[in-house]
């Protein structure tokens, strides 16, 4: 299925889990974004490179990487990733104007542009930082634990899918989230204005409710989009 979606949402709202749960339910690649630059700016390959280092500082202060690196990136990694003929999920991604600029144009050209469908996940600011106070990721399978939603006799230093550490993520302390929060209104939000310019409709979802409820609207609503 040749489809390229792109799910928004702040900090919080299951843009991931949901862009997981899509990818696998419509035989679809996930393009975790923001993963895929952690892993970037992350990988010990690069602690001598002097450019990646910098996004590195942003990226561990909540701030939005520089567009112009994120831009180069992600263009190369989607221009590979079509090449498997297979659709894609986003997750956040395009973050920024100058993102979106760069790359919708490629993703038009890809996927076509009836192909290509914004998803908007809301939630309360409240429930960012709840969520993200409350996360946890495994190191091993990258799932993602939500304290919260879990037993209180749960060990939670072990994930309770492969059995491996979870850590807690830099971003998600509660300083950071709200810098995230504010970076969202001030440099993503202005890209839904740029997409319904360019003829989109953006879908908008509630996000405050359970994953499985949430993404059993989400996936009707992309189904129902792909067959109008």
């Amino acid at each position: 299925m040749m489809v390229a979606i792109i799910i928004y949402g702040p900090p919080g709202s299951g843009k991931g889990t949901q862009a997981n749960l899509l990818a696998r339910s419509l035989n679809l690649i996930h393009f975790d974004t923001g993963k895929y630059l952690e892993s970037v700016v992350h990988d010990p390959k690069n602690l001598n490179n002097k450019k990646i280092q910098k996004e590195r500082a942003f990226f561990d202060s909540g701030i939005i990487l520089t567009p112009e690196f994120v831009t180069e990136v992600v263009k190369n990694k989607v221009t590979k990733l079509a090449k498997s003929e297979f659709g894609v999920v986003f997750s956040g991604s395009p973050r920024t104007l100058y993102e979106a600029n760069g790359l919708m144009p490629t993703l038009e050209c890809i996927y076509g542009k009836k192909n290509i469908i914004p998803i908007i996940l809301k939630i309360k600011d409240a429930t960012a930082v709840k969520r993200n106070s409350a996360r946890l990721v495994c190191k091993l399978c990258e799932s993602t634990i939500i304290k919260t939603l879990l037993s209180n006799k749960f060990n939670h230093k072990m994930c309770p899918v492969c059995g491996a550490d979870l850590y807690k993520r830099t971003l998600d302390n509660p300083k950071v989230i709200k810098i995230r929060l504010k970076e969202y209104r001030e440099r993503t939000e202005p890209v839904f204005d740029m997409l319904i310019k360019r003829g989109y409709k953006l879908n908008e979802i509630d996000g405050e409710k359970k994953p499985e409820d949430v993404f059993r609207v989400l996936k009707n609503k992309v189904l129902d989009l792909l067959h109008n």
